[in-house]
C-alpha cells in the first residue's frame, strides 16, 4: 500500500527577494537575538520551555498546565490527530482549507469528511450534520487559510455543542476581528492550536503552541517529540513575548489597512478577491499562472494551488506590513495585470538577424583566422553581457585563442554588414517577425517601445523599411543609454511614453535581467535558428517564453 506523499512548499525556478507566498510576518530577528543572554548555555543543553509555557500562559489568562509548546502550529495539529484520530474513523472539517489537514488525516488512515466553506458564515448546520458516531474530532481554521474567512465565536460554540473534540486552528486569529480563544477555552472539548510565525514574525523558529483543558492538553501532549522546539527558539520567541504590545498591534493594524488597500486595487484590476480577515487575500483570476509567473519574473512571490479543485484560477498574496514592499506589490500586480505599453528587443525579436547579424560575427571572426557556428554565439549569448555584437566579436575570437582589436573587429563587421558600396551588405537579408498590420494593431490599443543595442541610424533604417517606425512610441538605442542587461534604458523608455507599468519582450538572458531590474515584466522568445530546448533554458527566469513574437497577439486577447 503506498503510503502518504510528503509536503512539499511551493518552489520557484527564479530568485525571489519578496517572498509573499507563505503568510509569514515581519521579523525583528536582529535585536532579538542581540537579546540572548548565555547561548553556550542554550546550545549546549537540552530545551527547558518552562519559562515560554508561562509567558503564553500569562498571555491567555490560563495556567500552565493548559499550554503545550509545539514545533509550529501544525505540529500541535499533528499531535491533535495523534492522540485523538484512529484509523477507519471520520474527521471533519471545511473545503478549502489548511492544507495539512488533509494530510494528516491520510496519514491516519482516517477518512475525511469536507464541507464546502468558501466565503460567508461558517456553515455550522452541514458540518453538525457531517458529524456521525465514526468522527473523532472536527478541525475548523479560522481566520481560514486560504480563504481568508472567519468564524463567530457563536457558530464555534455551537459546532462545539455537537463535537466529540473541536480543534480551532488560530494561526491567524491576531489580524481578525474577534479572538474567539478566550470563550473557547471555557469547554472541556476544545483545544485551540496557535503560532509565533505569522504575528509575531518568528516563522523560522518554529515556534507553536496548544491551549486548552489540562487534562486534554496532557493527553495529546503525550504524542510527538520530548523537545520540539530549541533552547534558541525558546528564548527567543520568550523575549518577543516579553517586547512592548505595540510592537505586534502596529504591525497587525499596518497588515489590516493594507489588507484593505490590496483588495480594492486587485478588484480595479479585474481580479476577484474574497473578503479575508486574515494576513493575506485570495483572488481568483483569469490566468493564475500567468499572475504567479509574471510576479516572479519580477523577484516577487504569490501562491497558486494548481492541484486543488476550486482553487485552480486563485492567487493567495501575502499583506507584507510594509510601505515599501506594499509599493512592490502593487506595482508589480500593476505590471503583470494592466500593463501601459509593450518594449521589444529589436535583433531576434523584431528583426531576423540569422543571416545578417550572426553571418557577421561567423564571418568577421572568420577573418581573424577563428571558426564559429551559430550555436557558439547562441551559447555565448546564454550567458550574458552580449548585447554588443561587436564585443561579442571580438570575445569569441579571443575564445578562439586570438587576440584582436575591437575597433578592427568593429571595422570589419560593419563593412560585411553594411555593404562596401559595391558589395550589399547582409542587412539586406534581414525579415521583419512582425508583419506592419498586426504591429499597426498593437500600437492601437498600447504605446510601442524598441530597446536595442543597435546605432539609432540602423534601428531606425530597420523599422522604416518594414513600416514600424511611425507607430512607434519610443525608441532607444545605444547612442541614448547603456546597452542592456543595464536596466536605464528600458527606464527610458518608460520615461519617454509616460507610463510605469509594461511587458518586456526579449531573446536574451540581458533582456530579461534589464527588464527585472526596471520593474517591467520580462517575456522570452525564441529568435529564428535558435535551439529551443536551450533558449528555454536561458529565458527561464521570464515570466512566459513565446516560440515567436507574434505570439503575444495571444496574450493580449
Amino acid at each position: 500500500m503506498s503510503g502518504p506523499t510528503a509536503y512539499a512548499p511551493q518552489g520557484f525556478d527564479v530568485p525571489i527577494d519578496l517572498d509573499l507566498s507563505k503568510n509569514e510576518g515581519r521579523s525583528r530577528a536582529e535585536a532579538l537575538v542581540a537579546s540572548i543572554e548565555d547561548p553556550q548555555r542554550l546550545v549546549a543543553h537540552y530545551p527547558d520551555t518552562s519559562a515560554l509555557r508561562a509567558r503564553l500562559a500569562a498571555l491567555h489568562g490560563v495556567g500552565m498546565d493548559r499550554v503545550l509548546v509545539t514545533a509550529g502550529g501544525d505540529d500541535a495539529l499533528a499531535r491533535c490527530f495523534m492522540a485523538r484520530v484512529g484509523p477507519g474513523s471520520q474527521v471533519v472539517t471545511t473545503y478549502p482549507t489548511f492544507e495539512m489537514i488533509p494530510r494528516y488525516a491520510e496519514q491516519r488512515r482516517a477518512e475525511l469528511v469536507e464541507v464546502p466553506w468558501w466565503t460567508g458564515p461558517l456553515p455550522v448546520p452541514n458540518l453538525v450534520e457531517a458529524i456521525g458516531e465514526q468522527t473523532d474530532a472536527v478541525f475548523i481554521v479560522s481566520p481560514n487559510n486560504p480563504t481568508g474567512g472567519t468564524a463567530t465565536e457563536v457558530e464555534l460554540l455551537k459546532l462545539a455543542e455537537e463535537s466529540p473534540l473541536l480543534v480551532l486552528d488560530g494561526a491567524y486569529v491576531e489580524f481578525a476581528d474577534i479572538d474567539p480563544t478566550p470563550a473557547l477555552l471555557e469547554l472541556p472539548n476544545v483545544v485551540v492550536a496557535r503560532t509565533l510565525s505569522k504575528a509575531y514574525g518568528l516563522a523560522g523558529l518554529r515556534v507553536g503552541y496548544l491551549l486548552g483543558p489540562a487534562e486534554l492538553v496532557a493527553s495529546i501532549g503525550a504524542y510527538g517529540n520530548p523537545y520540539p522546539v530549541s533552547a534558541l527558539s525558546s528564548a527567543i520567541a520568550t523575549i518577543r513575548l516579553d517586547r512592548p504590545e505595540e510592537e505586534l498591534t502596529s504591525f497587525v493594524e499596518e497588515v489590516r489597512a493594507e489588507r484593505v488597500q490590496l483588495t480594492g486595487v486587485l478588484a480595479g484590476l479585474g481580479a476577484r478577491p474574497l473578503p479575508s480577515e486574515g494576513n493575506f487575500v485570495l483572488a481568483e483570476t483569469d490566468e493564475a499562472s500567468w499572475v504567479v509567473a509574471a510576479a516572479a519574473s519580477l523577484g516577487v512571490g504569490l501562491r497558486r494551488f494548481a492541484d486543488r479543485p476550486g482553487l485552480e484560477g486563485a492567487v493567495r498574496i501575502t499583506v507584507p506590513g510594509g510601505r515599501d514592499d506594499f509599493d512592490r506589490l502593487v506595482a508589480t500586480l500593476g505590471a503583470a495585470l494592466a500593463p501601459e505599453a509593450i518594449i521589444f528587443d529589436l535583433d531576434g525579436v523584431i528583426a531576423d538577424v540569422s543571416r545578417s547579424q550572426i553571418l557577421a560575427i561567423i564571418e568577421t571572426a572568420r577573418s581573424f583566422g577563428v571558426d564559429i557556428g551559430p550555436d557558439d554565439i547562441e551559447t555565448a549569448k546564454g550567458e550574458g553581457e552580449t548585447s554588443d555584437d561587436w564585443a561579442l566579436t571580438r570575445a569569441l575570437c579571443r575564445r578562439g585563442g586570438v587576440e584582436t582589436d575591437l575597433t578592427e573587429v568593429t571595422a570589419r563587421f560593419e563593412t560585411l554588414y553594411q555593404g562596401d558600396g559595391r558589395t550589399p551588405g547582409l542587412k539586406v537579408a534581414e525579415t521583419s517577425l512582425v508583419d506592419q498590420e498586426r504591429w499597426q494593431r498593437w500600437a492601437s490599443r498600447f504605446p510601442l517601445a524598441v530597446v536595442t543595442g543597435r546605432p539609432r541610424i540602423d534601428a531606425e533604417e530597420f523599422l522604416e523599411r518594414f513600416g514600424l517606425a511611425e507607430s512607434l512610441a519610443a525608441l532607444v538605442t545605444r547612442d541614448e543609454a547603456p546597452l542592456k542587461p543595464d536596466p536605464t534604458p528600458v527606464r527610458l523608455a518608460l520615461e519617454t511614453m509616460g507610463v510605469t507599468r509594461a511587458w518586456m519582450l526579449g531573446d536574451t538572458p540581458d533582456d530579461v535581467t534589464a527588464a527585472r531590474a526596471a520593474g517591467v515584466v520580462p517575456i522570452g522568445v525564441i529568435a529564428p535558428g535558435d535551439d529551443s530546448a536551450k533558449a528555454r533554458n536561458r529565458l527561464r527566469a521570464a515570466a512566459r517564453i513565446l516560440d515567436r513574437t507574434t505570439d503575444l497577439e495571444a496574450m493580449l486577447r
